[in-house]
């Protein structure tokens, strides 16, 4: 019996935001495309190796919590990276929380 379910990406093109986690750092991205299992991101030459690191990304209406599987330098010196999506812990939801808490005092 053959399998005709797949798992494949479609196009998702959106301006987004990514935070890495560890360091704070905020850049602003284009996303490319998504699966159930990831995305697919555009980054700007100047955002750092961030393989392995985890990131939240912010775009239109999702909020994602995940981690960098593969970062590929294209020509024009942007680069693609690959995110897999994480469960949302309790210390990233309460993060969350706090940094929109802040936001909204000021």
């Amino acid at each position: 019996m053959e399998e005709r379910r797949a798992i494949g990406r479609v196009g998702y093109s959106a301006n987004a935001v990514i935070v890495v986690c560890d360091t704070q750092e905020k850049y602003f991205v284009h996303t490319e495309n998504v699966s159930p299992l990831g995305m697919g991101i555009r980054v700007p030459e100047e955002v750092p190796d961030i393989l392995g690191k985890d990131i939240i990304l912010v775009a239109d209406t999702l909020i994602m919590y995940a981690d960098v599987t593969r970062q590929e330098r294209q020509g024009d010196g942007s680069s693609i990276i690959g995110i897999s999506a994480r469960k949302f812990s309790e210390d990233v939801l309460q993060y969350l929380f706090d940094k929109i808490a802040l936001e909204e005092e000021e």
